[in-house]
């Protein structure tokens, strides 16, 4: 759990300061500590470690949980890239490092749905579905 608590912290310290990003998370929802909380527990729970995750919220459904927001090139590539520094700062292992690298660019790549966001935060027009994961939302 250190690791993780670690990696998410310094994940979203970059976060919290990033124009794309940031008004995914609005304060008045409170949803940027809710979302360290999640993250951390779904990669300790994905990397083995405990179950907690699902305890309190049942299955990832990261796709589901993140449909309403709108994820686009601009989004994806930040998350991306706060979440290698997070991981370079963390200093695992080079295997882990390249495991956990391979992780995050296939959930990235195949989680964003391409389309730049009309309003962040808030539900896309109805039939558009992001596919983001959550490692940086709310899921």
């Amino acid at each position: 759990m250190p690791f993780f608590e670690a990696l998410v912290r310094r994940f979203y310290d970059g976060v919290a300061a990033d124009p794309d990003l940031r008004p995914l998370y609005p304060e008045a929802d409170d949803r940027l500590p809710l979302a360290r909380r999640h993250l951390t527990l779904f990669l300790a729970q994905y990397w083995g470690g405990p179950t907690t995750y699902d305890a309190e919220r049942g299955h990832p459904r990261l796709r589901m949980r993140h449909a309403p927001f709108g994820i686009g090139p601009a989004q994806r590539d930040s998350w991306l890239r706060h979440m290698r520094q997070a991981i370079a700062e963390s200093a695992p292992p080079p295997a882990v490092e390249a495991r956990l690298e391979a992780y995050f660019e296939m959930a990235a790549r195949r989680c964003a749905t391409g389309n730049e966001p009309a309003s962040l935060g808030r539900p896309g027009p109805a039939g558009t579905l992001p596919r983001w994961v959550q490692i940086a939302g709310p899921g």
